[in-house]
């Protein structure tokens, strides 16, 4: 007895429409699970990146450190050639002098010049040209002249001529 007009078909324990839902969800699943993926690891990438950057940051302040040192390093040693400049042109400038206040009568075989003091070594034909002609723009510049005389053979005389500074003067000076 047949009571159909088509011919039966094997049932499938999953129909077409479950198939279709399935897929979906399965799809869904995987693009969520692809989604917790990437967000764990662009996590741990930013979590090293923020590590790798802390690092660059301490090796950025010491190297700045570093710099700064040797920045007032230079800037000190800019300093002391300055000044040391300053006192060469200084003690140029003073040498200078000196030989400008030496007349052509007087001649020196030897100067020491020191901060607060000259010393000056050299013949003169007689005491009264040295007197009047070094001594006294010695005694205007110094604050103590001593000056001692020794005689030679050809009849001029060999001195010794130290000058000095006081403290006080010094410091008017700088």
């Amino acid at each position: 007895m047949k009571y159909s007009f088509i011919a039966p078909r094997k049932k499938r324990l999953i129909s077409g429409e479950l198939r279709l839902v399935l897929f979906f969800f399965a799809v869904t699943i995987a693009m969520l699970v692809g989604t917790y993926v990437f967000l764990e690891y662009k996590t741990y990438d930013f979590v090293n990146e923020r590590k790798n950057v802390a690092l660059k940051e301490k090796s950025i302040k010491r190297s700045v450190e570093v710099m700064q040192e040797q920045i007032k390093t230079i800037e000190k040693e800019a300093k002391i050639v300055e000044q040391v400049t300053t006192s060469n042109a200084v003690m140029k400038e003073s040498i200078r002098n000196l030989f400008d206040l030496v007349p052509e009568d007087i001649t020196l075989s030897r100067a020491e010049l020191e901060e607060k003091s000259l010393i000056l070594y050299g013949m003169t034909p007689n005491k009264d040209t040295y007197e009047y002609m070094l001594h006294a723009p010695l005694r205007s510049i110094f604050n103590r002249s001593y000056t001692s005389f020794y005689p030679i053979e050809n009849g001029w005389y060999r001195f010794v001529s130290s000058n000095y500074l006081d403290d006080e003067t010094v410091e008017e000076i700088k």
